[in-house]
């Protein structure tokens, strides 16, 4: 019998330690031929749209899909997980915590491979959901003791810097601007659906790493070409992901400025295969899109604790 597990179950079960170690062994598998990972389909219609990554991992057995939706009233998102051996259902997983996890585990792991191990202030440019997850993985990582947050809406960034600040531990402070923020931190992070950039590489320092998490489709930027000129290596989740919808990418692909070759992935890195930050003074750039197979590796991880557990609700395979 399959499992369903509801958002419920998940945040009882699910810790940033577990969404990092999960999320580092996927990029590790895909950078070692171990796992499958397919880029993002999607399917548009005027009141709606529909999202689905797939993938499979195969020493640990399993392959599955993530599918969302988006409307007006909201998004919707599920993964489900299968038998790689046989094909069955294995669980169905209610995945809008999930998903903020290990996208933030992605920003972490990389943050630990690319900043300075002593980066201590962070910006943070957006105040949402994915924001906390941002956040929890570089305090695991890093010796956070400032983050400047800015966003649009300055009560929401009131809001959120109070609970930021209790729920993590670290001083958490309200930015009047995205460069008052950026201007002298070691990590910056961009957490946004902004269709124009709201980092600018003028506002950059040398020793810096970004992590952009929010230009994942065409019409999204959050950095301005000059931004990613400047950085010394950039690195992506996937290199096939990156070309098709990263939006802060690719007009410097287009324009020759960037080359397919130049894109480091994450799992390269984590493997040892390529190294990450070798120059102090360099400004290292991640462009995290998102993969199926860090969907795949939390819920695996997930559907044994809660076998373990007694938890889910029981569907037929």
């Amino acid at each position: 019998m399959a499992l369903f597990l509801t958002e419920s179950d998940v945040r009882r079960l699910l810790t940033m330690d577990l969404a990092l170690e999960a999320v580092a062994a996927a990029h590790r598998a895909h950078a070692l031929g171990r796992a499958i990972d397919t880029p993002r389909q999607r399917t548009r219609v005027p009141t709606a749209s529909l999202h689905i990554l797939q993938g499979a991992l195969l020493d640990a057995g399993v392959m599955g899909y993530k599918a969302y939706t988006a409307s007006k009233d909201g998004a919707r998102f599920r993964v489900h997980l299968f038998d790689a051996a046989d094909g069955r259902l294995q669980a169905v997983i209610e995945a809008d915590t999930l998903g903020m996890m290990r996208t933030g585990a992605a920003g972490g792991i990389a943050a630990k491979h690319l900043s300075r191990p002593e980066a201590a202030t962070v910006a943070l440019i957006g105040a949402g959901w994915q924001a906390q997850g941002q956040l929890e993985a570089l305090c695991k990582v890093r010796p956070l003791r400032q983050v400047r947050l800015f966003s649009r809406n300055p009560d929401n960034c009131r809001r959120a810097s109070a609970d930021f600040a209790r729920r993590f531990g670290v001083e958490v402070v309200p930015a009047e601007s995205a460069e008052a923020a950026v201007r002298g931190s070691d990590i910056v992070v961009t957490v946004t659906t902004s269709g124009t950039p709201v980092v600018l590489g003028e506002w950059l320092s040398p020793g810096m790493h970004i992590n952009a998490a929010g230009s994942n489709a065409l019409i999204r930027r959050e950095l301005d070409e000059k931004a990613v000129g400047r950085a010394g290596l950039v690195c992506v989740d996937s290199r096939a992901t990156a070309l098709r919808e990263a939006g802060d990418l690719l007009p410097a692909l287009e324009k020759g400025r960037l080359h397919e070759g130049q894109l480091v992935e994450l799992g390269e890195i984590v493997a040892g295969i390529r190294p990450g930050r070798t120059d102090p003074e360099a400004i290292t750039l991640f462009e995290s899109q998102g993969m199926a197979i860090q969907d795949l590796a939390v819920a695996k991880r997930l559907v044994e604790l809660a076998q373990r557990q007694g938890l889910g609700a029981q569907l037929p395979g």
